[in-house]
């Protein structure tokens, strides 16, 4: 097991790894409560400083090429990711949600059963614009990128976050990879050059 990280020291080296957008954005947390490694799960709600919360003590289990790696690709699907953007989904699930309160409010059941389903599927287009997996897939070429202008080369890289990965659910105490993490764990390990599989282009978008 590694020696465990002094958090301030990590952090200000972080945000060097960071791009410029990052550092302006983000808003690097201790929290040594949370099961995970890393955490912004309810961060794209916040229009600036956006946390990325940390528990240092499972972090510091990992190399610091992993950390890198891990900390650039938060960066990017923090970026990536489209909550806050004005687009059609995001009010068509305002209007689904309030049009549902009303036609309740009214005992329209047909109409409490219409504006629902207008609701869920807004809602289930805005899952994919922030959690889905061509967003995730975003987030790691974003990562890769910028670790090419922190010294990395482009497979080494990909190697990296691809351990990281795999590190972070051990880390976690979970089973196995989700399906997201199994295809990008995948995709990396093709950057890398560990395998020829190629990520189908329907799952890319």
């Amino acid at each position: 097991m590694s020696e465990s990280i002094n958090p301030s020291p990590e952090i200000r080296r972080l945000l060097d790894v960071m791009p410029a957008s990052g550092r302006m954005n983000s808003k690097i947390v201790s929290v040594a409560s949370q099961t995970q490694v890393i955490d912004c799960g309810g961060s794209i709600l916040r229009l600036e400083h956006r946390p990325i919360f940390l528990n240092f003590d499972l972090w510091s289990q990992l190399s610091q090429p992993q950390r890198d790696l891990l900390i650039l690709r938060t960066v990017g699907w923090l970026k990536s990711s489209r909550w806050l953007k004005p687009e059609l989904y995001q009010g068509g699930a305002v209007v689904g949600f309030i049009g549902t309160l009303v036609e309740l409010m009214q005992g329209d059941a047909i109409g409490v059963v219409v504006a629902a389903g207008l609701g869920a599927i807004a809602t289930t287009q805005i899952w994919r614009n922030t959690r889905g997996l061509p967003v995730e897939l975003e987030a790691d070429a974003f990562a890769l990128k910028v670790a090419q202008r922190r010294g990395y080369s482009e497979p080494d890289a990909a190697q990296h976050l691809m351990n990281a990965i795999k590190a972070v659910g051990q880390l976690e105490g979970r089973t196995g990879l989700t399906f997201n993490e199994l295809i990008r764990s995948q995709n990396l390990s093709a950057i890398a050059g560990f395998s020829t599989a190629v990520i189908p282009q329907e799952l890319r978008s």
